[in-house]
């Protein structure tokens, strides 16, 4: 029986989904011994992002990842998964540890946005987002970021300047929400469906456009199996990317991912 055609905006639909794995759920699934790390050293621990560190076999790598909650409870506690700018800061603090101990960065992108609250914007929102990139554009490490569900706005962005950009097949990945899209286009923030189709938010999308390096097909369902399976095929590609980039010099790896966001059309 041949799958369904999915339109952009049910695809958005399954990207908000509550009950979609959570990054955390991926991060204990693929890696061995995961320890989580706290704090950006200025101002506080912001747990929309988890930092950490986890192992592959006998390889180390340094995760970041944005974390959503799915009751209440945690929602408020990690912000509905929007961080703050100590939650870039406290990325960027683990990023330069990651490249002072030579191991690879992984990404997990799975956010609406960057919190736009007052607090987060008096506190250096904007400069802790291009902080961010800019420090992530210069690793001399691998880095591989992963679209596990809502990727959206600068949020998204902060944490997906990587040399390899995956992306589970039922996510989206956009400068911002297609309300917001047809908001700002339209003025009509009613014409979500018809934004959503035309922002190329989807993974096949965004493949076409070069813009990421794989898509992880999703198979149908959402059993503990399913996502098993989903995980297992994420540690195979992690495992043949970093394999890859191995061969490579600090210098070539760094100048991979410059030139990779220059050639993006």
């Amino acid at each position: 029986m041949k799958a369904k055609v999915l339109s952009a905006w049910e695809k958005v639909e399954i990207a908000r989904n509550s009950k979609r794995k959570t990054s955390l759920d991926y991060i204990e699934e693929i890696f061995d011994n995961f320890i989580e790390l706290h704090g950006d050293r200025a101002f506080k621990d912001d747990k929309a992002i988890v930092c950490g560190l986890g192992k592959i076999e006998n390889q180390n790598y340094t995760i970041i990842a944005e974390q959503k909650g799915r009751t209440t409870k945690e929602n408020i506690e990690r912000n509905f998964g929007m961080p703050n700018p100590e939650s870039y800061r406290k990325a960027i603090r683990f990023m330069k540890q990651a490249e002072k101990f030579n191991r690879p960065v992984i990404t997990f992108i799975d956010t609406k946005g960057a919190y736009p609250g007052i607090g987060a914007e008096e506190r250096g929102q904007g400069e802790a987002i291009a902080k961010s990139m800019f420090e992530m554009a210069k690793l001399k490490v691998p880095v591989i970021a992963i679209v596990i569900g809502e990727g959206s706005s600068g949020g998204a962005l902060a944490i997906g300047v990587a040399n390899k950009v995956f992306m589970l097949g039922n996510a989206i990945y956009s400068i911002l929400s297609p309300e917001g899209y047809s908001s700002i286009l339209w003025k009509d923030s009613s014409r979500y469906k018809e934004a959503a189709e035309k922002m190329k938010l989807t993974a096949k999308d965004l493949y076409e456009l070069k813009v990421i390096e794989k898509i992880i097909k999703e198979p149908e369902g959402e059993d503990e199996e399913v996502f098993k399976t989903i995980a297992n095929k994420l540690k195979k590609e992690i495992k043949t990317a970093i394999s890859q980039m191995k061969k490579m010099s600090k210098e070539e790896i760094c100048e991979e991912r410059y030139q990779k966001f220059r050639n993006i059309k």
